[in-house]
């Protein structure tokens, strides 16, 4: 493609195919071996913020950039919106519906059943937007890690994209386990099945290490991006470690920037962290909670930039 009619070309290591809206290359002029990338929902949540807009500028392209939709949970959740009372999980019949997890034989059924109820309505008026105060998107992303775990195998063997296979093929048994195993787990790790995102999810530095051994007693900042694998454009990949119950990330978004070519160059940027591995320097973490909330520097581009804003200056070998 070379500048395609849509003003805009992405990519979010998915399918070319879909790159620049009606402008992409289309797949049938190529070989199958090509690009077998599928698409994901990093992608389909691009075009939809670059999608019809033509007059981005940097502050309104790290916007859309950062635009909290979670498009995966659009497929994912719907099904379990379906379920409206009891008798509709106890009547469940199919061949895991005596699973303890939605159809316990204790007397204890009707309690847990509507607990099941309790966590679907909390998904029910969302609006599949993460932040770091919302309680919808830690239940949803546990939800999604379990019913993906639940599934793996089935949708190996029968050769199905796993998200294609979550979304179309799991049973609404499979889901309703799944979220019961969400609700315990964020119970047993948090004292609560209701818990801020921002709680969990979490940027943590504490060392020049390249690995961290992160640590839940150490100081960490909330993060509301969540992973690109839920469409998230800022993109944090998390995951508990031994000892951890919160979710630390170390993949995702790094080095970002926006440009702006003309006479002039015009940038902003963000790094995670800090650009010093020596905790005592102040740029060891200064742009930690700017990475977190979105928020970029200005990137010194021209030498009378840097000089205006010289902490220091030295010469190579002196």
């Amino acid at each position: 493609m070379f500048n395609p009619d849509v003003g805009w070309i992405q990519n979010t290591n998915n399918t070319p195919f879909n790159a620049s809206g009606r402008d992409s290359p289309v797949a049938s002029d190529y070989r199958v071996y090509m690009a077998n990338n599928p698409e994901n929902y990093r992608g389909v949540h691009a075009v939809q913020v670059l999608e019809n807009k033509t007059d981005f500028t940097l502050d309104s392209l790290i916007e859309a950039a950062y635009d909290p939709f979670l498009p995966a949970f659009e497929d994912l959740i719907p099904d379990l919106l379906l379920v409206t009372a009891v008798d509709q999980i106890s009547g469940l019949n199919t061949e895991n519906s005596n699973n303890p997890a939605i159809a316990p034989t204790t007397t204890n059924q009707v309690s847990i059943q509507s607990e099941i109820l309790e966590y679907i309505d909390l998904l029910r008026n969302w609006d599949f937007n993460w932040s770091v105060d919302s309680e919808e998107t830690s239940l949803a992303i546990y939800y999604a890690q379990n019913l993906m775990a639940a599934v793996a195998d089935e949708a190996a063997e029968s050769n199905t994209n796993i998200y294609e296979y979550m979304a179309d093929r799991s049973t609404l048994t499979q889901q309703l386990i799944a979220l019961r195993a969400a609700a315990e787990e964020l119970t047993n790790d948090f004292g609560d099945w209701r818990v801020p995102w921002g709680e969990i999810n979490r940027y943590q530095r504490l060392n020049g290490n390249i690995v961290q051994d992160f640590n839940d007693g150490e100081p960490s900042i909330p993060v509301g991006f969540a992973s690109g694998r839920w469409g998230s454009l800022a993109s944090f990949g998390a995951r508990t470690y031994p000892g951890t119950n919160r979710m630390y990330g170390t993949s995702g978004n790094s080095f970002v920037a926006v440009v702006e070519f003309g006479e002039r160059l015009t940038a902003k940027a963000i790094t995670a962290g800090g650009l010093q591995s020596d905790p005592s320097s102040p740029h060891f973490d200064d742009q930690a909670e700017m990475y977190a909330n979105g928020e970029f520097r200005d990137v010194l581009f021209y030498r009378q930039d840097v000089e205006a804003n010289l902490e220091r200056a030295y010469n190579p070998g002196r």
